[in-house]
């Protein structure tokens, strides 16, 4: 090939020869052209979405702005997007299961994508690809460069060392790599150093909210240095909402409490100045959050934690490992004094979980689907004498709805037997400290016995397999509970149907926002229909 020729062809490639278009910035990413997009710009940050998923759209004017900020400063980093339920064999590929799903390609590899970890802002996103393409630290020596870094950014480390060589400042840089939402600086300047009256080597946390500034004090290692940051960089109490989530649910901190408070309550103030009080205490240990319990979107959120609109302002504290424990103070009474001996409470071990129930219906026992409740759970399931085949379910839950007139079918089925019940409980309104459920519908079996055994059913939702089931003792179709534990994820569009059918997870950010259950650290946020 010519030279002249092999300058044409790189040319066409660059400018968008395999047909990659532009939206704000934004480049659109298809089958037909994700590969060529790939080699002309090595480091893509690509979004999978669907049309009508709400958190996409949320999402689309920060991922524009970003994509805009990185191609004003002459970056080669670029933003792509991809509609997941047009690029059907794309998304399959790169295991898309929710939405949005964001990966970064790095170098031009099509292979092994990273996750996209940070916030769902525009400098969330820029700072954390600047990071993964460039150093972890930046050099800045002149004062207006640092000033114009800290007004630049919500929170900005600055790591003050007279010497780039010391062993203080190789930890800084260690701490750095650890870290990809919040962006690092370094100065051995003097000017620097007099500017923000720092005399010796130390660091300091720049942020606007709270206090303005927090300075590391202490032994300088790499483990005390992140929990500094982790403590310092949100704010003390810091308000739920969609861009916040990935912070939240994303930080070290798995410990929060929550305040459900209506923003517009005429003592609104007195009592976020009583919470704020209170959280001065447990910096680092645990989250201080608060909800508007008026807004629409946050319904879910309270429902998940067994409240109504008329019963906030309420304190509500959980904890997001794999079992989601909730807890709740004894007195609805909200001081600093109150929520601090709670919290201590709780970090001493001395409370116990709090677990819903709805009253038991007098009816519970009069139809084919027996319906359970958090007080006659135990009792029922595992009665010695019989067999429990019970749904754990979500009123709104579309696959719930979908497999409705088969578990009925079945239940009629067993309607006489003597030793098989068919039952169903609403897992929404009612918990039970012998059985998590994480996606909806679950479908789980209590065979008869003293053993206490809990067997999850895996086949297929059909009357065939269900008998099968039942039939076989759980054999066909089940395994004891966490021997099978695939976690499928359903890509669900508005109207309820679904690719996979199988279930929905609670932690798929198809679906408005409420707290995540195990698989939070790579589905942030829940879209309930």
């Amino acid at each position: 090939m010519t030279a002249l020729k092999f300058a044409i062809l790189f040319v066409l490639v660059a400018a968008g020869w395999a047909d990659v278009s532009e939206e704000e910035d934004v480049l659109v990413l298809k089958k037909s052209n994700f590969d060529e997009a790939l080699q002309a710009h090595p480091d893509i940050l690509v979004e999978f979405y669907a049309p009508w998923c709400g958190h996409c759209k949320a999402l689309a004017p920060e991922f524009a702005k970003a994509a805009g900020m990185l191609k004003a400063e002459g970056s080669s980093i670029r933003l792509g997007k991809v509609d997941a339920t047009e690029e059907i064999e794309l998304a399959q590929e790169y295991g898309v299961r929710g939405y949005p799903t964001i990966k970064f390609f790095k170098g031009g590899e099509k292979e092994s994508p990273k996750e996209y970890s940070a916030g769902r802002q525009a400098d969330d996103m820029v700072n954390w690809l600047k990071k993964r393409t460039g150093p972890s630290v930046a050099t800045l020596n002149e004062v207006t460069e640092v000033e114009s870094m800290i007004a630049d950014n919500d929170v900005v480390v600055v790591g003050f060392f007279k010497d780039a060589a010391s062993d203080g400042a190789k930890i800084y840089q260690r701490a750095a790599d650890a870290v990809d939402e919040i962006p690092f600086a370094m100065t051995s300047s003097d000017a620097v150093f007099s500017k923000f009256e720092v005399s010796e080597d130390s660091v300091v946390l720049f942020k606007k909210f709270d206090e303005g500034k927090n300075t590391f004090d202490g032994e300088l290692t790499k483990e005390k240095l992140l929990a500094f940051i982790t403590a310092n960089q949100l704010p003390l109490v810091i308000e739920f909402t969609e861009q916040t989530a990935p912070k939240i649910f994303g930080g070290e901190i798995k410990s929060h409490i929550l305040m459900f408070l209506p923003k517009g309550a005429a003592d609104f103030k007195d009592k976020m100045t009583e919470f704020k009080k209170a959280a001065e205490g447990f910096k680092g240990r645990i989250l201080y959050i608060f909800i508007d319990s008026d807004l629409d979107d946050n319904q879910r959120i309270l429902e998940f934690f067994g409240l109504k609109k008329d019963e906030c302002p309420a304190i509500r504290l959980i904890t997001l490992e794999e079992d989601m424990t909730k807890y709740r103070p004894d007195s609805n009474a909200i001081t600093a004094e109150g929520i601090t001996a709670f919290c201590n409470q709780f970090l001493d071990g001395k409370l116990k979980p709090h677990l819903m129930s709805q009253d038991i219906p007098e009816d519970w026992d009069k139809n084919p689907v027996k319906v359970l409740v958090g007080k006659n759970f135990e009792e029922v399931a595992f009665d010695p004498k019989k067999n429990v085949f019970v749904e754990f379910y979500a009123p709104w839950c579309g696959h719930c709805k979908q497999l409705t007139p088969i578990w009925e079918q079945l239940a009629e089925k067993y309607k006489d037997s003597d030793d098989t019940i068919v039952a169903k409980m609403d897992s929404t309104a009612n918990e039970i400290d012998s059985v998590k459920v994480h996606s909806f519908p679950t479908l789980k079996f209590f065979p008869a016995g003293d053993e206490r055994k809990v067997i999850d059913y895996n086949g297929e939702r059909t009357i065939e397999g269900f008998t099968r089931f039942l039939e076989s003792s759980g054999k066909e179709g089940g395994a004891l509970e966490g021997e099978d534990d695939d976690d499928i994820e359903d890509l669900e569009d508005p109207e309820g149907s679904d690719v996979e059918d199988r279930h929905t997870e609670l932690g798929d950010e198809s679906r408005p926002q409420t707290f995540p259950t195990r698989s939070h650290h790579r589905h942030l946020l829940v879209d309930l229909p």
